[in-house]
């Protein structure tokens, strides 16, 4: 039973109470599976992204046990070359689906490690996760371009994707700066990974031809900002310039340009990205508008086609739960979700010669 001085921090006015938040972190545990997994719904498929996006999630209600369970499962299942399958059904590791690896995926172990040892100060956990988040930044690095742009996945029979995403870029980016924190903080200096950060963050500040043009999706334009690759004005100017196209007042964030279709997940996303920014009011704002996606029983659906009323996919995913809960958190002031999704000392990597 989650207790109400677990869910104290999640409590935020217009957007969850207390009793809500205990509502929403029961129905994030009843996905959970025992042995730690967290696919996106009991019988669809897991993804090691989403996965520990829920695990943070869990960290910032307090279910500090839950959550350390999800990082056992990734660290029991890591293949051998560092990375995790793209999908696996139901987490059932003999059931992988996508035998694909994209690079974002397997990068954002680091993230969720850093932030459960800030939830937790627990230094065996950070001691026994190293080597898997070690092992998973340099299987990434190998898929670094040239340019400094990360090649978004490996296929199935190990070929390298030639094209770099601007939105998995600008999460690796952020994957990179948890990682080098955590090396940091065991005093193990890792330069090759500081050189690494350094060119990708250049990559995604100033050179988008590098990447595919993926501008229809929400992602792209607000994920430079979430991955902290962006701040300040410039950071803002970005956020700005896409308001009209992508938000839609009272409802939320579409998903991707012209569809008429709303999506609680890049809704939350883009309030995380505005708070980072210092903008709490329209990240509030957002927060308060996506309240039309909670289901009756405290988790949120995927989204909603405002065009035809109707609510789509009917899938109430741990991920869109888990989203909120950490935009949530990070306004109310956790301070484990703060100084990760803020940047509050982590490290920002060796600056490229270059323009």
């Amino acid at each position: 039973m989650t207790s109400p001085e677990r869910t104290e921090r999640l409590v935020l006015d217009g957007v969850l109470t207390a009793a809500q938040a205990r509502q929403t972190v029961r129905g994030l545990l009843a996905i959970q599976r025992p042995d730690g997994a967290i696919p996106w719904f009991r019988g669809g498929h897991l993804d090691p992204w989403d996965h520990t996006e829920a695990a943070m999630a869990l960290d910032a209600a307090g279910e500090h046990d839950a959550a350390e369970a999800a990082y056992r499962w990734l660290a029991a299942h890591q293949l051998p070359d560092g990375s995790w399958y793209s999908a696996y059904t139901d987490g059932e590791v003999q059931k992988p689906d996508d035998l694909a690896r994209e690079s974002n995926f397997v990068a954002y172990v680091a993230v969720g490690a850093w932030h459960h040892y800030l939830a937790t100060r627990d230094e065996t956990f950070l001691e026994r996760m190293w080597p898997v988040v070690a092992a998973a930044v340099e299987y990434v690095l190998r898929l670094q371009l040239p340019g400094g742009q990360i090649a978004w996945k490996r296929e199935a029979d190990g070929t390298a994707a030639e094209d770099a995403l601007l939105t998995g870029s600008s999460s690796v980016y952020h994957a990179l700066r948890c990682a080098l924190a955590i090396a940091e903080h065991r005093q193990e200096p890792q330069p090759g990974w500081e050189l690494a950060l350094g060119l990708l963050g250049h990559a995604v500040r100033r050179h988008p031809e590098r990447f595919l043009d993926k501008g229809r999706y929400s992602m792209d334009w607000y994920y430079p900002v979430l991955g902290g690759a962006l701040r300040g004005a410039e950071a803002l100017a970005r956020i700005d310039e896409g308001w009209d196209r992508f938000v839609v007042p009272g409802l939320g964030v579409r998903c991707v340009l012209p569809n008429p279709w709303v999506t609680g997940g890049e809704s939350a996303e883009l309030a995380l990205a505005l708070w980072a920014l210092g903008e709490r009011d329209r990240a509030r704002q957002i927060l308060e508008w996506v309240r039309h996606l909670r289901a009756e029983d405290g988790l949120y659906w995927t989204g909603y086609v405002f065009e035809d009323d109707a609510i789509w996919p009917e899938e109430l995913t741990s991920w869109t739960a888990g989203s909120l809960l950490l935009a949530v958190a990070a306004l109310a002031g956790d301070e484990a979700t703060v100084r990760v999704f803020g940047g509050t000392g982590l490290p920002r990597g060796l600056p490229p010669d270059c323009c």
